[in-house]
Order: structure tokens, then sequence, then C-alpha cells
């Protein structure tokens, strides 16, 4: 039975170039500043537009000031020339017209731009997290994840606008003052570039020396955002123990924490704008007073005072804006990297480069000589071996740790095992891609994860494609259509937070229709029926026999009932197959399968002799 999604699959692009982007993505995991260049030069035509708005609007602040100096200078020539005087004036009035229009435009344009790269980020970001394998989920709080890659979104929008509107026009005006003065007088020219050049150079020195204060800030918010998401998940499992108090003094102690991490980060950013202001305004003064002495000596025009004048207080906050910016960019960038490092850890588990898309042929699996321990672990599964042949119904059973949930793992390639073979149909499962592997299995888990989105949506997540007639068809074979078509919004009632609306038996339903939408050729159940009474049971059972009717079947169950009509039952214990036959031959011998028959029966196990 050949895949139904294979051709979606094989109009991705191709797995090479897929594998190079994610590589790309995880090499700037410890160079933030890369990975938001990155993103830039993506849009390379919208922020050249920013950039020369800019450009321009500074280029037409500072030669107002140039324009001031000029009606100035041609008021001191008396009224008797009105020519120069509104030449003058129009010159003026041009250039702070013309200032203003170009930062708008900037703005404009700046506003769609940088909220383009934020929508960008996070489109590649969650993409990059999904290809993360199962042991890096199970390492980290959902709710840690997801903060981060607001606070990564966060950190480039506020970024971009910081350097856009505070670290840049501050740059462009200190050059283009200094610039302008040497035609005063090049030796204050001078005078103010090296001033402002040291004092640009001690301030970033010392935001470098608290780089170590945002990261910590960084890192404790994040940790109160995955607290925070992780007690509220597990609402019901606090009010059921009865921790609602203790949980909430808890989380006082992580935002105290926080509180304390980013007091810590804006106090010292404090002190460096306090060394700042205290340095300008000794500088103001004496720039001012070395003004008044040149137009004293006679070697300056009014103009040139007025010009000199505005000039140097134009360096002198323009430093101090820009050491203000940097300071507050510091701190984003290390946000930033603290969440980029994180979330770009290499996957562990990418699709080989020279995988291929699986078109399954009847679904045979095979297990070869495999050996998997989980990390710092003794080995789960030891020299397993097991061969189910394209149709049959295989049934695993065995005392709590002897490996069967792993066996179900493995075969949906979820873990790398350390020694053997895994094959579907002859192909190593480590030699095709994840995605063409996961649309060849359909799985009813034990534990059943449902989206919070609507029932319909849930169980046409088996088959995104599926028309409706082909969701209720399924919904009927599962025995959903009651209690959907009793709930207010019917189909379309929401599930509530991993399906918390639904009871137990609903869920697994649920699961079951999805299942079967799906029509896989490969069908997994862990304890499928776990949840349901018997009467239920005996129901539902029925769906999944013609459900499983030409596929191959691999269950987990405990009770023995709802595997009477498989080919094969496998007893397992540590790691390896212990047993193996049809029911009819194992209940005739003794071992696990028959003391749990009789067991689930009611009968005692014949002692032994």
């Amino acid at each position: 039975m050949e895949n139904a999604d294979s051709t979606d699959l094989s109009e991705q692009r191709p797995l090479a170039q897929h594998n190079a982007h994610d590589d790309r993505l995880a090499s700037y995991a410890r160079r933030p500043l890369r990975f938001l260049l990155s993103y830039i030069v993506h849009r390379p035509v919208e922020h050249a537009v920013v950039l020369i708005s800019v450009f321009a609007a500074v280029g037409c602040a500072l030669a107002s000031q140039y324009a001031i100096k000029h009606l100035i200078d041609v008021l001191g020539q008396g009224r008797g020339h009105p020519g120069p005087l509104w030449e003058a004036f129009l010159i003026l009035v041009g250039l702070i017209a013309a200032d203003n229009l170009l930062w708008r435009l900037g703005g404009w344009v700046g506003a769609q731009t940088f909220v383009k790269v934020t929508g960008d980020l996070r489109r590649d970001l969650f993409r990059y997290l999904s290809g993360h394998s199962s042991n890096y989920f199970t390492e980290k709080q959902p709710g840690t994840l997801a903060s981060r890659i607001t606070a990564t979104s966060n950190a480039i929008y506020v970024t971009e606008n910081t350097l856009a509107w505070n670290v840049l026009p501050p740059c462009i005006a200190v050059l283009g003052a200094i610039v302008m003065i040497v035609a005063v007088n090049r030796w204050m020219a001078f005078g103010l570039f090296a001033a402002s050049a040291i004092l640009a150079l001690v301030l970033y020195k010392l935001a470098g020396r608290g780089s170590a204060r945002h990261h910590d800030f960084a890192t404790k918010a994040a940790s109160v955002d995955g607290e925070l998401v992780d007690v509220i998940g597990n609402m019901p499992l606090v009010r059921a123990f009865g921790m609602k108090f203790r949980e909430q003094k808890r989380f006082g102690g992580k935002v105290k924490e926080e509180m304390n991490a980013r007091e810590q980060s804006l106090l010292y950013l404090e002190k460096l704008r306090l060394l700042h202001a205290v340095v300008t305004a000794m500088l103001s003064a004496g720039l001012l007073g070395w003004a008044l002495m040149l137009w004293s000596a006679g070697q300056a025009t009014t103009g040139d005072i007025v010009l000199v004048s505005s000039l140097g207080f134009t360096i002198l906050h323009g430093t101090r804006d820009l050491a203000v910016a940097l300071v507050d960019v510091t701190q984003h960038v290390a946000r930033l990297a603290e969440a980029v490092q994180t979330l770009l850890e290499p996957h562990g588990m990418p699709d080989h480069s020279d995988a291929t898309i699986l078109k399954t042929n009847g679904g045979r699996v095979d297990f070869e000589n495999v050996t998997f321990a989980y990390p710092g672990r003794q080995p789960t599964l030891d020299h397993f071996d097991l061969h189910i042949e394209p149709g049959q119904r295989v049934g695993l059973i065995g005392e709590s740790g002897a490996g069967k949930s792993t066996v179900l793992a493995l075969l949906q390639h979820f873990y790398e095992i350390q020694q053997g073979a895994i094959k579907v149909d002859g192909h190593a499962i480590s030699m095709l891609t994840q995605d063409s592997l996961g649309h060849s299995i359909a799985l009813v888990p034990q534990d059943i994860a449902l989206l919070q989105r609507s029932v319909y949506e849930n169980i046409a997540y088996g088959k995104p494609t599926a028309t409706e007639e082909e969701v209720h068809a399924a919904a009927r074979e599962a025995r959903c259509t009651a209690f959907v078509e009793a709930m207010p919004e019917g189909f379309n009632t929401i599930v509530g937070d991993r399906g918390m609306k639904l009871s137990g038996g609903q869920r697994q339903r649920v699961a079951i229709a999805r299942a079967i939408l799906k029509n896989a050729p490969i069908l997994l159940l862990d304890e499928a029926t776990s949840a349901l009474d018997s009467a239920s049971e005996e129901v539902i059972q029925q769906a999944l026999d013609r459900v499983m009717q030409g596929r191959t079947v691999v269950a987990i169950a405990h009770r023995l009932s709802t595997l009477r009509n498989f080919d094969r039952i496998v007893v397992m214990d540590h790691g390896r197959v212990m047993d193996d036959g049809s029911p009819d031959e194992l209940k005739n011998r003794p071992g696990l399968y028959r003391d749990l028959l009789n067991r689930q029966s009611g009968q005692q196990s014949p002692i032994q002799p």
C-alpha cells in the first residue's frame, strides 16, 4: 500500500538544501549578531530604504544648523538685504521639511520591514525547533521553549528599532557635526572628535563588563516563563495534591530571583548613564567657553558661535544617546544570545542527506539484533529480534519495563539505536526521511495527544486533505458521533488543552478515529482501549478489527481480550523475546501469557512441578 501523502513530500525542497539551511541556522547559536544580520540581508531593499532615509534625514538636520548660522549672518548684515534674507529663510524651511518627511518615510518602511523580520524569524525557529529529536523535548520545558521564541522575536524587533532610530542617527550626527566644525576651527573639531571617541570607547568597554548581568537576567526571565506554563498546564495535578499555596510560594521565589537579576542589570546601565551625564556636562561647558573665546578674539562670527555651539551639543548629546542606545542593545542582544543558543542546538537526529522517501509495499517490519539504551541507563532492548510479515497482527506483552513501548518508539524513529537495524519493507529507517516514515504509520497511544482545536480538526489531523464525509465516516467507525453531536457546537467544539474537555474514553475514541482516517499501512496500538469501559471496548474492538484488515499491526495490551484475534503474541522480558506464537499456542503452554490469561479470567495458574 503506497503512502497517500508521498507526493506531498516529494514536492518539498531537496533534503540536502533543507539540511544545509538547518546547518546554517545552527551555526548562529553562539553568534546572535550574525543571526540578526542574516535576516536583515534577507530583505535588502526595505532595509536600504530605511538606511538611506536615516542618512538623509540626519544630513538635513545637520544642514539646517548651518542654514541657521547662514540666516543669523545675513541678519547681521542689516535690513538692507531682503533677497538673501528670504533665500536663507527658504533654505532653512526646506531642510526642516525634508528632515521630517524623510524620518516619516523611514518610519513607514521600517514599521513594515521590522515586523516582517519577526515573522520570518519565528517561522524559521519553529521549523528548526520541530526538527529536534525526542530527547531534546524531554529535557526542556515547553513553556521555556515557547518563551524563547517570543523573546528572540521581541529582541530582534527592539534591536532593529534601536539600531535604526537610536544608534545610527547619533553616529551619523556626530561624524557630520565634526566635519562641519572643521570649517570653523580644526582644533576644536579635533578636540571634539578625540573626546567623543574616548567617551564612546570607555562606555563600550564598561557596557561589555555588564554582559554577565544581562545574561543572568535573560536566563531567569526564560525560566519564569517556563515555570508559569508548566504549573498552569498541570493545574489539575496541583489542585489534586493541595499544592496551590506551595506553587504560589515557589513561583513567587522564581519571580523574586528574576526581579533581582533585572534590577542588577538595570542599575548597571544607570551607572553608565550617570557617568556619561557628568562627562557631557563638563565637555559642554568647555566647548561653549572655547567658542566665546574665539568670538572675543574676532576669530568667529555670531553665526559661527551659534553653529559651533549647536553642533557641539549635537556631538555631546549624540554620544550620550549613542551610549544609552548601545547599552540597551547590549541587554537585548544578551537575551537574544541566550534564546538563540538554546533553540539552535544542533539537531540530534537530522534526516540523512541521502535519505529517501518511504513508499511502503505491505508494511513488513524487521528488528535485527537491536540494542538500545536511553541516555545514562542500562539497555532497554538487548539484541532484540522481531520480524513481522505484511498484514500480520502482532501483540506485545510483558511486565512493566520489558521494552514494549520502546519497540513502538524505535519503529517511529524517535531515537537512534546503538546496534542493529530496524527496517520497514526492507528499508533501514535510519535512511528514510522521518516525515515519510511518520506518514506510513498510524498511532493510537495510551496517553492521548490532542491539540487545542476542534474535534473535527483533531480527527482530520490524520489526513488534512480528507473531505467532511470522510471525517464523519471515521468518527462513526470509532463511535464518536453520539457524544460529539451531544456537544453544543458538535464537531466544532474546542477540546481544550490536551483535550481536557473530553473524558478519557472520548479522547481515546477521537484518537482511534484519527488513526482510521489516516489509513496508514502500519498501525500501532498502545493500550488503545485502556480508557474504555467493557461495553465500549467491545464496540471499539469491532471497529479496530475492521481497520486492521490488510494492515501490519503492532499492539501493546494488558487486557489480553483485545489480542484474541491477533496472529501472534510476542512475550518480552528485559528487552528480549521470551516467547512467540499464536494466542492458541501460548495459552496451552506454561509462560507469562498463560499466567496472565488465567489471572484475568479469574482462574489460578496451575502449580508447576
